[in-house]
Parts: C-alpha cells; structure tokens; sequence
C-alpha cells in the first residue's frame, strides 16, 4: 500500500529544522563576538593614521584580542561605532568581548607616557590600600568594595592564581583580598582599573611565593592560614630581629589551643587604624562573636583571615618558622628579640628591659 506524502508534517520538520540552524548560527556568532580569554592580559597595539574599525580585524587577531575576523566585521555592521577611529596606541585586554574593544577604541588613543607610580607600605590593610586606590585613580571605594565581594569575579582569580584558594569567599571576611595584595611599588598606567591593579599586585605575591610553593604544598597549615599568621607578625614583630622563633611562639599558642591574644587582631575587628588609640575601657575590647578578636578568652586558633598585607620577611618567617618550646616574646629597642616559656619569665623580661631604658612599645 503506498503511503500518504503528509505536507503538513514536511513543513513543519522544515520550520523545526530552519530553529534550529538559525539558534545554532546565532549561537556561533555570540561564541565568536565574546572574549577570546578568560585571563586579563594587556596588549598594547598602535593604530595607524587611515585605518577603520573594519581595517585593524587582523591586526586585532594577530594579538588576540578577538575570535574570528569575519564575525568582528559582522558585529560592526549590526552596530556601526558612534565614533571615529584615532590613530595612535591603545591598551586592550584579552578577556575583553568586541563590546567592549570598541568602546575602548571610541574613547580615543592614550599616551604610554601616562603613567603613574603608586607605593603600598608593608603591615597596611585592605582601606588604606582602597584610599591609596582612589587617591591615585579614577576609581571610587565603591567600585573597589564591590569587585572584593563579586563571588564570580573572585572564582576567575582562584583559577588564575594557584595560591588563592575559596578561603578568601568566606563570609565572615571583612575584605576577600586582604593579605594577599603584595605591598611594593609600582607602575600602572593611569587608566588602569581595579583588576589591572588587583592582578599587578597578585602577580607579585605569586613570584613572592613561588621559591616556598613545595613548603607550603607539604604543610600541615593552608597557605591562607600562613598569609594571616604573616599579617599579625608584620604588625606585632615588624621591628623584631627574629621573626622565625616569634612565629615559632605563635604556632606553639595555635598548636596547644591558646589564644593569641593579639591587639593588632582587635584593631583591625574594631576598624580602628591608629594603634596609638588606647584599647583600654573599649566595651567590645573581649567580644567573642567576632572571627577576627582574638582577645576574646576563650578565642582558639587563627582569626579568619590576614589583617594586614605582609612583607616578604614576614611571609618567610612564617613559612619557615624556628621550632622551639617558647610561648612568649618581645622586642627590646633594638629590635632583639627574648623569648619565654611562661608569663612570669616573659613579665620579669620586660621589667629588666625597662629598667635598662630599653623598653619600647
């Protein structure tokens, strides 16, 4: 018996067919007009007097910052530039989508010349790094807040940068980055914005690290932990001579289960940044509901995080701290450090160093 031709079925398999290969193409296009890398590389190109957005496809491949050289033309038609293009250099980014290349380009070339030279000082915290930010950029504190607390923005540093792991997500944080933004002067271009800056300063801590990756992969502590040891050492033996035994009393404490004790974690709790402020009669000076206050009594272990962005001598010390049986320290004058095994052989340490003129807080 011979079958029936169902046109009515024909056209729609056509119509079902005709979907899906116009979904297909518009996904392909969407594919090829997005970034080319998920990394934030910048790539400087000069742009000749004459030439065109269409003109520079190839020249905008060659340095990938984009796809597909067809596809780029085709978003050019769909969405002709309101502005002309200048001649002259322009700083792009690999993880830019064609939107935002030409957004860039429309805003006219930039002088290389135009740069800015910015120093962060070791044992500071992530406000002062924000007002230093701000201070030297176009950009607002509130633009730097929110990038910190951006949970897909912190994912693409995790995957970019093998020390910075979901610890720096936790919610108890007061600031994602703190710690991990090396303190160093540098270079940026005054166009610069927070991720050019965030990655300059990761960049740094990453070389900072490498010589110490195989430690700190085999030790029994997270590297986040290290970075918010190295934070309180920075700030507590900044002028001590032997940073290693007293990060060696600071694991002996964490170790036994102590607390730490550490103004400089109470100041930081408090967002008080003058350590000359007497913590004396602060009603919240032995609150226990904060990850940070480790003069809270029955506080155990590490604050949740850095409170302030270490040095490389800080960071070391921690890293290959002196083992001994010592859990108290101070600093003479000098800066030489004495050791103790218990309260009263550290308080008659003291005493002895006051009554040699040779006591300073």
């Amino acid at each position: 018996m011979k079958r029936v031709f169902n046109i009515k079925k024909f056209l729609l398999f056509i119509f079902i067919l005709l979907i899906v290969c116009a979904s297909s193409v518009v996904g392909v296009y969407f594919y090829l007009i997005g970034s080319p890398s998920n990394k934030s590389e910048q790539k400087i190109i000069y742009i000749e007097e004459g030439n065109s957005y269409s003109s520079i496809a190839s020249l905008l491949k060659e340095n990938g910052l984009i796809r597909n050289e067809f596809a780029y033309k085709v978003y050019l038609k769909l969405n002709t530039p309101s502005e002309g293009l200048e001649f002259g250099q322009y700083v792009l980014k690999t993880n830019y989508d064609i939107e935002e290349i030409i957004s860039v380009l429309g805003k006219g070339s930039v002088s290389l010349a135009e740069t800015v030279s910015v120093t962060f000082v070791e044992g500071k915290n992530m406000r002062y790094i924000t007002k230093t930010i701000c201070d030297n950029f176009n950009i607002s504190e509130d633009e730097i807040n929110k990038k910190l607390n951006d949970s897909d923005y912190l994912d693409t540093l995790i995957n970019d940068y093998w020390f910075l792991t979901d610890e720096i997500k936790n919610d108890k944080l007061y600031y994602s980055l703190e710690g991990y933004l090396y303190p160093d002067t540098y270079e940026f271009y005054k166009s610069a914005d927070i991720d050019d800056i965030f990655r300059k300063m990761l960049d740094n801590m990453g070389k900072k690290l490498e010589d110490y990756k195989e430690v700190i992969n085999s030790s029994e502590y997270s590297l986040h932990e290290m970075l918010t040891l190295a934070s309180i050492i920075e700030l507590e033996a900044g002028n001590a001579g032997d940073r290693k035994g007293v990060a060696g009393v600071f694991y002996n404490r964490v170790r036994d289960k102590w607390s730490l004790g550490s103004d400089v974690t109470t100041y930081y709790y408090l967002k008080i940044d003058n350590f000359k402020e007497s913590l004396n009669g602060n009603p919240n000076l032995y609150t226990c509901d904060n990850a940070y206050n480790t003069r809270c009594t029955s506080f155990v272990g590490l604050p949740v995080g850095p409170v302030s962005n270490p040095g490389v001598k800080s960071i070391e010390a921690t890293i290959n701290y002196r083992e001994h049986d010592n859990y108290y320290f101070v600093a003479d004058c000098k800066g030489k450090t004495y050791l103790s095994k218990n309260a009263t052989e550290h308080y008659n340490t003291i005493q002895r160093l006051k009554n040699q003129n040779n006591w300073c807080v």
